[in-house]
């Protein structure tokens, strides 16, 4: 009988140290990158969206009008409304930041005034959370869903502040909430107010009314 070894859990101490040494040479580099960078906020979404597309065009709004409003914006540095909301900010005039990493069949968009590209996903997660004051997720899939939830399990966790998490597009998040509230919540592995963490509007107007008086209650 043979057996194939998994090539990432095979290692010596030798490789173990070299890794380490990778691990923290992104972290220092997203630092030093992003120290100065002022009030900025991530937008997360789907990097399959094409311009044109309706999510793709709110993804520019978003970017414009976060830039009019004297805020960064950081996105994962991709195509999609990663592009749309850095292309959105980059033609306004504002700041436009992007966290990307090397992926197959994945661009990087040419919208973003400061980048560092990094090795491992979970520097650049960090990144986009650290150096953020709020997060608005657009349409996305597997990646924008692990991004949400991580920032809402730091907040309720307060590993994080209580920044505010917005849920643009209700079409789209409905089902989800809905789902939340029925299963989740009944079931009690999440409290109605956790669920409160996540505000749902199909509204930039409003969406911006909700970040700024969340922060500043918790300023």
């Amino acid at each position: 009988m043979s057996t194939t070894v998994n090539k990432n859990i095979a290692t010596t101490p030798s490789r173990s140290l070299g890794r380490l040494v990778k691990i923290i040479l992104d972290f220092v580099r997203g630092f030093l990158a992003f120290r100065h960078i002022g009030p900025t906020i991530t937008v997360y979404g789907s990097a399959r969206f094409k311009p044109g597309h309706q999510y793709y065009q709110l993804g520019l709004q978003v970017g414009a009008r976060l830039a009019q409003e004297g805020i960064g914006v950081m996105t994962g540095g991709g195509p999609g409304i990663m592009e749309a909301a850095n292309r959105g900010a980059f033609e306004a005039g504002g700041k436009s930041y992007g966290c990307s990493i090397v992926l197959p069949r994945e661009h990087r968009n040419p919208y973003i005034t400061k980048q560092i590209c990094f090795r491992y996903f979970f520097a650049r997660k960090y990144m986009l959370a650290r150096f953020s004051m709020g997060f608005i997720a657009l349409p996305g899939g597997y990646g924008t869903m692990d991004e949400i939830f991580e920032m809402v399990t730091l907040i309720k966790t307060e590993k994080i502040r209580g920044y505010p998490v917005v849920l643009l597009g209700k079409t789209f998040w409905q089902p989800l909430i809905d789902y939340l509230a029925t299963t989740f919540v009944d079931q009690k592995t999440i409290d109605t107010e956790e669920l409160q963490c996540l505000y749902l509007t199909d509204s930039l107007d409003d969406a911006m009314r909700y970040i700024h008086k969340t922060l500043e209650r918790i300023a």
